[in-house]
């Protein structure tokens, strides 16, 4: 009876040493699981920071390009902005120009004036003596064929220095009603006279250097 208990207890035993030694296989094989896991994720590792370094590249190259672009809208500014102060300084010149240009041609019309009526002044000076000649003559001699003589004189030589200016008395009597040279201040029934024909002149009208000054007023056929 003895003999057949012995395999009995020798089974734990076995059995004991089976369990004991599956751990250590299992053990093993978690071993080399992480060591798989470990050496899978090194390469993973090394991916993500060389895409870390390629994404630090295109920041900074992007951060490159800004600069660049700034730099040359700074320098375009700065070429625009001294283009702008030229054009005003030429802008200021100009206007500075003209403007002495216009004191200047205004000076020169007012003396061109001052000389005109200077000129003609001095012309019309032996006409204002001849009247008043003419005035004193007439009174003291009473003498009224006298007096008209010298006052037909001096209206010649006043009419003859206005001429000299360029003076001319326009031409009415008998002509076509011109509505630019004449003014019609009446209407008056004429036998033997067209419609529109002067008849008369009311005040004589006169042209400076072809240029109306004063029309002549007209009596006009109807």
């Amino acid at each position: 009876m003895k003999d057949t208990e012995k395999p009995d207890d020798e089974a734990p035993e076995a059995v004991a040493e089976e369990a004991d030694e599956q751990p250590v296989e299992e053990q093993a094989e978690e071993g080399q699981d992480e060591a798989l896991t470990e050496r899978a994720d090194e390469p993973a590792a090394e991916d993500e920071a060389g895409e870390a370094e390629d994404d630090a590249e295109a920041l900074d190259e992007l951060d490159a390009e800004i600069e660049a672009e700034e730099d040359a809208i700074a320098a375009d500014l700065a070429k625009a902005r001294a283009e702008a102060e030229s054009y005003l300084d030429d802008l200021r010149r100009l206007q500075a120009d003209f403007d002495n240009y216009r004191k200047r041609t205004l000076r020169e019309q007012t003396a061109r004036a001052a000389s005109a009526s200077q000129a003609l002044v001095t012309r019309l000076l032996p006409v204002l003596d001849n009247f008043e000649l003419a005035v004193s003559a007439a009174e003291q001699s009473r003498d009224f064929d006298r007096m008209l003589k010298g006052v037909e004189m001096v209206f010649g030589e006043l009419r003859l220095a206005l001429e000299g200016e360029g003076l001319v008395k326009i031409e009415a009597e008998g002509k076509p009603f011109d509505p630019e040279r004449h003014e019609a201040v009446i209407a008056v029934e004429e036998e033997d006279t067209e419609p529109g024909t002067v008849v008369d002149i009311v005040r004589a009208g006169y042209e400076l250097r072809g240029k109306v000054l004063r029309p002549a007023m007209v009596k006009v056929a109807k």
